[in-house]
């Protein structure tokens, strides 16, 4: 009986979750069509497509493992502009955490070719993108081959700490690793490039095992809300006001009463196009330079949100 109340709870969350996300959904397509009628959101669905028809064209490459290197011109200063020179990190202990890349569902490290390379211009020394199995249906599994990564990162580098940076269903899996997992014990900062924290209604359009943890009020979902009163990974995670893959918008938003959370809002960028940004780019790589912020006391639960020059009046938006 219990069992069966159980279920019944769970599915009226599902359903409450639902019926207002349609709310949402409905400001949130008044506002991306908003966007077709000025130039940053003209500018922002070309970019999207642009993207992807550059990303469909290096993806064979993305299927091959990545062997890991460190360049041997990485902290390296006098070949760069002046101006590029003064965005290069100067901190050795940041410059020398490795940085660990995870893609988005049905995708490998070919997406984050632009931002990789950026990172390495900026003077980080390690930046390695890994792929897990497109044929994942859950992301506790994956969370498991993540664990497994970081730890040949560790052993490869001698470092005690990484950094990882999760797009979409990336930011979901290392989030697990860190909050369920232990991971927050060698995960220095957890950047997640439009992951859907509180699920997205794209989910349900896909009838898979994997989608299912994926949805709004989902088991997994619920178990990444639940207490996380050891967590000491710094999290950034970057939602944009036009992401067509986060339904709602607002749902790559991480709020959690346990987390030490920054949060970058961006309004004309599409899901594919977050991990070549020049807006998010910059913020993350900036905030990666920050190995300070280590010895910085702050409140659990405490959240701090950025805003990137917006293109819209606030009142357009429908997740103020």
């Amino acid at each position: 009986m219990a069992l069966v109340r159980g279920g019944l709870d769970r599915l009226a969350t599902m359903a409450d979750a639902v019926r207002t996300g349609v709310g949402e959904v409905g400001q949130a397509a008044g506002y991306v069509a908003r966007t077709f009628g000025t130039p940053a959101g003209v500018r922002g669905i070309a970019v999207e497509w642009t993207w992807l028809a550059a990303h469909l064209a290096v993806y064979p490459a993305g299927v091959i493992a990545e062997q890991l290197t460190e360049s041997d011109d990485g902290y390296r200063t006098d070949n760069l502009r002046p101006l590029r020179r003064s965005h290069v990190v100067t901190d050795v202990e940041a410059a020398g955490t490795p940085i660990l890349l995870v893609h988005g569902i049905m995708d490998n490290r070919s997406v984050f070719t632009v931002f990789r390379r950026t990172l390495r211009r900026r003077g980080f020394g390690v930046v390695h993108a890994v792929n897990y199995s497109l044929f994942t249906g859950d992301v506790r599994d994956a969370a498991h081959q993540l664990r497994n990564h970081v730890e040949k990162l560790r052993e490869q580098t001698g470092a005690d700490k990484v950094h990882i940076v999760g797009h979409s269903l990336g930011g979901m899996i290392a989030r697990y690793y860190v909050q369920r997992m232990g991971g927050s014990a060698v995960v220095d900062t957890l950047v997640t490039l439009g992951s859907p924290h509180t699920g997205t209604l794209t989910a349900y359009l896909m009838p898979t095992p994997l989608a299912r943890q994926l949805r709004p009020g989902s088991e997994l979902l619920e178990e990444l809300s639940g207490p996380a009163p050891r967590c000491s990974t710094r999290f950034l995670a970057v939602w944009s006001r036009m992401d067509q893959m986060i339904v709602p918008q607002r749902n790559a938003r991480l709020n959690h009463p346990d987390l030490d959370v920054e949060q970058l809002e961006i309004r004309d960028v599409g899901h594919l196009s977050l991990p070549i940004d020049p807006k998010v780019v910059h913020w993350v790589a900036t905030a990666l330079a920050r190995s300070d912020h280590r010895h910085h006391s702050f409140r659990r639960g405490q959240t701090r949100n950025v805003r990137a020059v917006p293109t819209l009046r606030e009142q357009d938006s429908p997740a103020s």
